[in-house]
């Protein structure tokens, strides 16, 4: 996590135009793109597929104004002898046989269910012993007797030889297992707050690289109420007492560690993106299938520089072999206040409606209450999560608190084009975070 490089890295995609888009420049478009995976056993029929599908999420399927302007442009472009029949039937054809979906049910260790999990804890929850816990400690303070600036600290800072094992087990099974782990056992409340924050970004150093989780560049962030208003478009939710309804953050894997925990409510809850996939496969089809558009999401406020106040990458993505979710209803719902954001259709509205049902099922779901001294670490490509509105404390120094990491963790999956937008990079192992302009990264206490 050496976050002493002068910048940080910043892309800015070039969006395409919501105007009309001539034919050739569609082919040109299409000819100079990457070439499509191809995957072993694939039917000539599914790459020659592969080859016609866009290497983006530029497009607005399911749009008929949007097809009948295509339409019109490729027929321009055509010979006039060709204009008499355009082909109408063909290209909504194409529009919707281009998306890029899985091949059937999928089934990977992060298909689970909440029913599962709760009845083997074992997997998911590991206790620290007090030589654990003394590691931790020595590590921490050695490296606070060095330096004071915590947003130096790296992985070499931080050595681990008794847990690092562990570790890097952890950050395999983010990335290709079960998808989430708490670590349970920190005696936090005889911390200070530098001492916890200390040992939490060491820990997160071992896992990946720390990004920025707001326009004021916190790398630390702190998630307890601040009284903000949950109806202004430009909170976020986590600032509240409200539940946050099931969502990803921006970046590969999201950590928090539990300083105080509410006086009733605040449970974390966790949902598997593939089992919710693949149930609305098995019921509704049609609908799952809406989920891999487009789909405009509000930034609340949070704007990187060139870019719209809002980013358009579907719900689900079929990329390299591998399903990558990116959600959060209550963002996609305040974007349709930008006039130009994309209408969300009555079918794109069931579609959500269906896939947040099916993450609010107790069955599907797994809820948890995080202790004080609880660190839970969550791959938001494979999982939801979110988090139970809270009554909280009288007392302003009980109230609940939880410091929070978002990481870039080497090795990962690869992320589609369109995550640009969202995530800056899509270099794995340095993307994600949310960067404006001015933004210094920094590490609140």
């Amino acid at each position: 996590m050496d976050l002493r490089r002068g910048e940080h890295p910043v892309c800015h995609p070039e969006h395409a135009s919501d105007g009309e888009v001539s034919a050739r420049s569609e082919l040109r478009a299409r000819t100079a793109a990457p070439a499509p995976l191809m995957r072993e056993g694939d039917s000539p029929s599914a790459r020659a597929a592969a080859w016609r599908r866009p290497q983006n999420c530029r497009r607005r399927p399911g749009k008929a104004g949007l097809i009948i302007r295509l339409t019109t442009a490729i027929s321009r472009s055509w010979p006039s002898t060709w204009r008499k029949s355009p082909p109408i039937q063909p290209l909504e054809s194409f529009m919707r046989e281009s998306i890029d979906l899985p091949p059937g049910q999928i089934e990977i260790p992060a298909a689970w269910t909440g029913e599962e999990m709760a009845k083997h804890a074992e997997n998911w929850l590991v206790e620290l012993d007090k030589q654990d816990v003394a590691e931790l400690e020595l590590a921490a303070t050695g490296f606070l007797a060095r330096s004071q600036d915590i947003g130096n600290l790296s992985k070499a800072d931080f050595p681990l030889p008794r847990l690092a094992g562990h570790l890097t087990a952890l950050r395999e099974k983010l990335i290709a297992g079960i998808g989430f782990e708490v670590l349970r056992g920190l005696p936090v409340e005889t911390y200070s707050a530098q001492m916890s924050a200390t040992i939490f970004c060491g820990i997160g150093a071992h896992l990946g690289g720390a990004r920025s989780q707001n326009a004021q560049g916190h790398i630390l962030g702190h998630v307890r109420d601040t009284g903000a208003d949950a109806r202004d478009a430009t909170t976020r939710i986590y600032q509240t007492a409200e539940r946050q309804t099931f969502h990803t953050d921006s970046a590969d894997v999201v950590g928090l560690l539990c300083l105080k925990d509410a006086m009733q409510g605040g449970e974390s809850l966790l949902v598997s993106t593939v089992t919710i996939y693949n149930e609305m496969r098995k019921r509704r089809p049609d609908l799952v299938r809406l989920l891999f558009d487009p789909i405009a999401t509000d930034r609340r406020g949070e704007v990187p520089e060139g870019e719209k106040p809002y980013f358009e990458i579907p719900v689900l993505n079929w990329h390299a072999g591998l399903l990558t979710g990116i959600y959060q209803r209550q963002y996609i719902d305040s974007a349709q206040r930008f006039p130009a954001a994309m209408r969300l259709s009555p079918a794109h509205v069931e579609a959500l409606d269906l896939f947040d049902s099916l993450a609010n099922d107790p069955k599907l779901n797994l809820s948890m209450r995080l202790r004080p001294g609880d660190m839970q670490f969550v791959y938001n490509h494979s999982l939801l999560h979110d988090r139970m509105g809270f009554r909280d404390w009288p007392d302003s120094d009980k109230r609940r608190h939880m410091l929070r990491l978002w990481l870039s963790i080497p090795g990962d999956r690869p992320l589609p084009e369109c995550f640009r937008q969202r995530y800056g990079s899509i270099e794995v192992g340095d993307r994600g975070g949310i960067i404006v302009k001015g933004t210094r990264l920094n590490v609140p206490l």
